[in-house]
Order: C-alpha cells, then structure tokens, then sequence
C-alpha cells in the first residue's frame, strides 16, 4: 500500500474568488497552467489531496491559447511537446488529461467555466508573471466552486517573503535563515501514486465537442503549426520541451556538466550550462527536483550548512565549488525574481520600478550622445557594428537562449545604443520575449531590469550614457573569455544580415 504524502504545507496555496466546496459533484479538477509535469509538482499533489478527501477522480485541463502576446510555433512547439509527454503520463496513471489547443483566438473562452459545473473544487498553479494571474483572478469569482492556486514556483514559499528584496544578497541571507525546514517540506516526487480512486472522470458531450481534446498528430513533435495562423512567425527552436527532454537536460547537466560548473560557467564555448532555464519557465521539471538531484551528488545534508547566515554565495551550503554556484543561481537568482514579481505585480516590468539610485543617474546621463543608435530592426537582425553582439542576438534567434555571461553583454549594448533607458527596455522586453524560450519569466525580467541597475549598486568611474551604472564591454569580454569561435557559429553573415 502505497503510503499517504504529507499535506501539502498550507503556506503554498490559497483560495481564489470564495465560493465552497461541492462534494455532491463529480470529479476534482486540477487547471494546469505553468507547472506543466506530473512529478514533483504542489499543484498536482494538492488536486490528488482533495480528490481523495472527496473520494472523486481527478480531471487535469491543460490549455494552451492562440492569442497570448508573443504566441510563435516556437512557444507553441515547446508546450506541445510536454502535452505530448504528459497525455502518456496520465494515462499510464488512469487519470483523465484533457489537452486544449485553442484553435483561434477567444475560441476557448467558457471552457473552465463548462468544467467547473461539475467539479467539486479546482485547482490551478499560482504564477506571479505574464498574464497568469490576471487571468486567474478574472476567472475564479466567475466559478461557483472553491478555487485554489497552489505555489510550486520555488524552493522558498513565496507568501513566506516578506518583501521585495533589492539585492541578491539580502535575500541569499534571508534564505540562509529560513530555506531549510521549506527544503524539507518538498512536493512528493510521484503525486498521482497517492490517488485512491482508480475511476476515471468523465468530461460531457457537448464539452468534447465544443472542446475537442488536441489530437496526437498536433502534439507530436515536428509537426506542422502554420494552420494555427500564429501572429509572430518565430520558427520553433532545435530544443525539444517537455518533462522527458527536461530529465534528459538534467541528467546530462549532472553527469557531463556539473563537476566543471564552477570554474566554466561563464565561457561561451564551453558546454557546462545546464541548458534547465526554458523547462523551469514552463514547468517540465521544478526547483525541487533539481535541487534534489545536487544535493544527491554532493552527498549533501542540512547538518552541512553553516552555523550563521553569511549572505555570501559560496560557503554556506557546505558544497563544492559547482555546487554552491549552482545553486545560487537556480535558488537565489531565480527566485529573486519571483520575488520581485509576487510583492510588485503591476510594476515589475516597469522602468518606474529601478531603484531609486539608478533612475536618477539615469535621467541625469539620458541626453547624453550616443556613438550608436539602432532600430528594434536592426537588433532584431543582428546589424549593428559589434561582431560579439551579433552573434549573442543570432544565438537568441536560432535557438531561443543567450549564454548567460553574454546575456548581460547583449542587455548592456541595446541600453547604450538605443535613445534612453525607457527605449532601452521596449527593445529588450521585446526581443526576449519574442526569441527566449525562457522569457516572459519573473528569472529573465530580472536579467533585463538588472542591466540598467535592479539588485545591482553604483558603479565608478562616472560614464557617459552610463552614469553609475555598471559597465560591460565587447573589448573587455574577449579579453576575460573566449569568444572566436561562438562569433563564427552564431554572428549572421554579411551577406544574409539574418538567420531566418
């Protein structure tokens, strides 16, 4: 007998709208709508906790819509191929899994609400970024059924933070006082073997034909998506998505990769990333699994920590080199975003949002001349004078990912060469988030913002354009790592100006 998991600890979800329970209807719906997998995963176990409470089977909605801002084939691509892992997934568990592509945009609009009139509680993921929650909130009070979203975002609950906090250091201290008991209270890493019930929900008529269930054929990978007539012609990228390429991603990364994390992670042409940023924004693996699978390398225990919170990225954890590195990027860096996103969601992705400190050199310095200026077409193209950028936005435009030492280069260079900050960020947000299969992303909000001074301090000498803020050259970057080699692969060709 399989034993019953722990609760789900209730700093994790909170209920949305306040309508009651309905024990009296038929099935538990779970809304899958950014922790896309069924390991390791709140959400699931949360939906898998009251379906057995109720002695009710569990239906799992996952939705994919036609019209979200920056829709591609390469988004789309990415999410249909972890549908495709997750439809096995459940149906190897015996629960029902009903994946929705919305043909055209508004073509889904009443699907959560024709569910819910038989559902005796939903449960959906809480997500601080995008469109996410908006939609969430303008959902629920439609509903007469309690409605709950479930925090699976992070290793630290993100209603346990009590604030925006403006450096990465702040929160590293906070973390080092309060993660560990939140790293012992992790999701179960197999939530559908905790369901009682081996009934399977049923969905009715009209829904289905409303509503179709995405056929296999869509789902499969490499096939055709013209037909969805998406508004952005972006080409999918040659990463595969979803949970199973997402263990791949990770086993390589611990198995290839990680011993040399340390030391190579900042070198373009090494192959030492561990490639988890576009399966993390979507869901295919969580923060806990990975976090699991270091702890696992390094033999790691909590008796390991330091005594006293340092706030200093190394030391702490009692690791290795690669792994107190890694991990301060997947925990603190990461989940600093999520931070940001959850205490300021109207302002995160807003210029008004920078420090204090670096808004006024930035105003201070924003008639300065500059000695380059380009149109979100030509960086789009990859046609400015800078080889090294070039190839950076050719990388981001092929494969959906910019090495994360150059990412910083490639933010630095559109904010000097653009006509003022507010400009500056327009074009950033927008090719990240049209290219990057990790964009739209509290993490990558943070790499943009970071830029032009978020978590950052100021910096001298006094620059033009500048100001205080930090400085990053093309010149000193091949001087600190090497570069011939990523230009030749990624820069576009003279001839072409363009990768597609």
């Amino acid at each position: 007998m399989t034993r019953r998991p722990d609760p789900v600890p209730s700093v994790r979800y909170q209920t949305v709208g306040g309508a009651p329970l309905r024990p009296e209807r038929d099935y538990v719906l779970y809304w899958m709508i950014a922790q896309r997998r069924s390991r390791s995963n709140f959400g699931l176990q949360r939906a898998v906790e009251l379906a057995n409470e109720l002695k009710k089977p569990l239906l799992v909605l996952e939705a994919l819509r036609h019209g979200y801002r920056w829709a591609s084939p390469r988004m789309h691509r990415f999410v249909l191929d972890g549908m495709y892992d997750n439809a096995a997934d459940f149906e190897a568990a015996g629960v029902r899994y009903h994946p929705y592509v919305e043909p055209q945009h508004g073509d889904g609009a009443g699907l959560i609400e024709a569910l819910a009139e038989r559902a005796c509680a939903i449960v959906t993921d809480y997500y601080p970024c995008f469109f996410l929650p908006r939609m969430v909130r303008a959902v629920a009070p439609r509903l007469d059924v309690q409605t709950e979203w479930v925090d699976s975002n992070g290793t630290l609950p993100l209603a346990a933070t009590p604030k925006v906090f403006t450096r990465a250091f702040s929160l590293r201290r906070h973390m080092q006082k309060e993660l560990v008991p939140h790293l012992e209270n992790a999701p179960v890493a197999e939530p559908l073997a905790a369901l009682d019930t081996s009934t399977r929900a049923t969905i009715a008529r009209d829904v289905l034909e409303r509503w179709p269930r995405a056929s296999v054929d869509l789902l499969e990978h490499g096939a055709d998506l013209s037909h969805l007539g998406l508004a952005n012609d972006v080409p999918p990228a040659p990463i595969t998505g979803g949970p199973r390429a997402a263990a791949r991603v990770l086993d390589r990364f611990m198995d290839e990769r990680y011993a040399a994390y340390g030391d190579g992670r900042n070198e373009p042409e090494n192959e030492v990333a561990s490639g988890l940023s576009p399966y993390l924004h979507f869901g295919h693996v969580g923060a806990h699994e990975v976090f699991e699978r270091v702890a696992t390398a390094e033999d790691w225990s909590p008796d390991r920590v330091a005594d006293k919170p340092t706030g200093q990225r190394s030391g702490w954890w009692g690791m290795s080199e690669s792994g107190e590195s890694f991990l301060d990027e997947l925990l603190t860096w990461r989940e600093l975003g999520f931070v940001e996103c959850h205490h300021d969601p109207d302002g995160y992705d807003r210029y008004e949002s920078l420090p204090e400190w670096a808004r006024t050199t930035l105003e201070e310095h924003a008639g300065d001349t500059r000695d380059h200026l380009y149109t979100l077409e030509e960086f789009d193209a990859g046609r400015t004078h800078d080889r090294l950028w070039n190839a950076a936005q050719g990388q981001l435009r092929t494969e959906g990912r910019i090495h994360n030492y150059l990412r910083m280069l490639w933010g630095k260079k559109v904010f000097e060469w653009t006509e003022n900050p507010r400009a500056a960020l327009e074009v950033l947000i927008e090719l990240n988030n049209r290219y990057a299969l990790d964009g739209r992303d509290p993490n990558s909000y943070s790499g943009i913002f970071w830029c032009l001074g978020r978590y950052d301090r100021a910096w001298g000498p006094e620059r033009p354009v500048y100001g205080k803020i930090r400085y990053m050259s093309s010149d000193n970057t091949r001087r600190k790592v090497r570069v011939k080699a990523y230009e030749e692969r990624y820069a576009p060709s003279a001839e072409s100006g363009s990768l597609f």
